[in-house]
């Protein structure tokens, strides 16, 4: 009897190194899937790009043509070159409307500390409420400013405003708010800090909320106090959100028009209605005043594109000077 014994097993034939074509194959088609996928992300931002080009980058290349034209009485345009901005200079009411905008800006910059206290008062441990609070704070930032406008109108009504009625208990005769060119420019500036305030203070909040506990502990440790600690430690390491804020305000200070405009009125051909306007009158509240009152559209388009020049010079500055005191942990 024998036994016959047989081992079936499978040795594997030895794996072959890819010849010069292989790996030329293998090439063309990584290059052939990479020029695919990279048609795809053309395709996925094209509509966003699109919308870009159509509703921002066309109206920019326009509106800088037309700050070289005189517009018809029955439209058309003719090329006068330069002649919109060397009247611009010589403008006194121009340069009235960018001093009223400046000053706007900067009362509206003080707010920023205002927002940062609130800030700190919420960033409290232990406090109650904090919810409702941020509620509060942040309705006039949702409100529309057409109805910021009828209120604080009417909270500023020489006749029979609330505050007049409020100073007239404290033997105090108030004026009219939004007509007297002296108060005209606080005036509206405490409605736009009013309106800002919530939105910078959430913004300081979630910056305060981001800094880590572990260097109040070390702090501490140190003996520093809690003044001590908000200087060397809370606005070193918060100093990126208060740029941020700083930037977008001067952005959306600059630009400001439909709260001044609803609030002093409007300036048209027919009759000065506010003896205030000058003294609160915008840049953009300029620019709408001649392009649609008195038909001088290359004349306004010449006063944006400086306006426009006018913003990026100045956020140019910040982020150039944000080195000496902007700190990133």
């Amino acid at each position: 009897m024998s036994l016959d014994v047989r081992t079936d097993t499978a040795v594997p034939a030895p794996r072959s190194r890819p010849t010069t074509l292989d790996q030329r194959e293998l090439r063309r088609r990584e290059r052939r899937f990479r020029h695919r996928d990279k048609w795809w992300g053309y395709a996925l931002i094209a509509p966003a790009g699109l919308g870009l080009a159509v509703f921002y980058l066309w109206p920019v290349a326009q509106t800088l043509y037309y700050s070289f034209t005189e517009w018809g009485a029955f439209g058309g345009t003719t090329w006068i070159g330069l002649s919109n901005y060397r009247t611009l200079v010589g403008d006194p009411e121009f340069w009235q409307s960018l001093g009223n905008t400046g000053i706007y800006t900067g009362l509206v910059l003080l707010g920023i500390p205002l927002s940062m206290a609130l800030a700190v008062l919420l960033n409290i441990k232990g406090l109650r409420g904090t919810g409702v609070y941020r509620t509060f704070y942040f309705l006039p930032v949702v409100t529309m400013p057409a109805a910021v406008a009828v209120v604080w109108r009417w909270l500023y009504n020489g006749d029979a405003g609330i505050l007049n009625h409020a100073l007239s208990t404290i033997g105090i005769d108030g004026t009219y708010w939004v007509s007297d060119p002296h108060t005209i420019r606080f005036a509206v500036a405490i409605v736009g800090v009013w309106m800002t305030v919530g939105y910078n203070m959430i913004l300081l909040l979630a910056g305060l909320q981001s800094i880590p506990g572990d260097y109040y502990e070390a702090a501490a440790l140190d003996g520093a106090g809690r003044v001590r600690q908000f200087f060397s430690v809370t606005l070193p390491l918060l100093s990126p959100t208060l740029f941020f804020t700083t930037v977008l305000s001067v952005i959306q200070s600059l630009q400001v028009f439909d709260l001044v405009y609803l609030i002093i009125g409007a300036n048209t051909n027919n009759s000065l209605q506010n003896p205030a306007y000058g003294e609160g009158q915008t840049v953009v509240m300029l620019f709408f005043q001649k392009a649609f009152f008195d038909n001088q559209r290359g004349y306004g388009a010449a006063i944006v594109c400086v306006l426009f020049v006018l913003i990026m010079a100045l956020t140019a500055v910040q982020f150039r000077l944000q080195k000496r005191w902007v700190h990133y942990a």
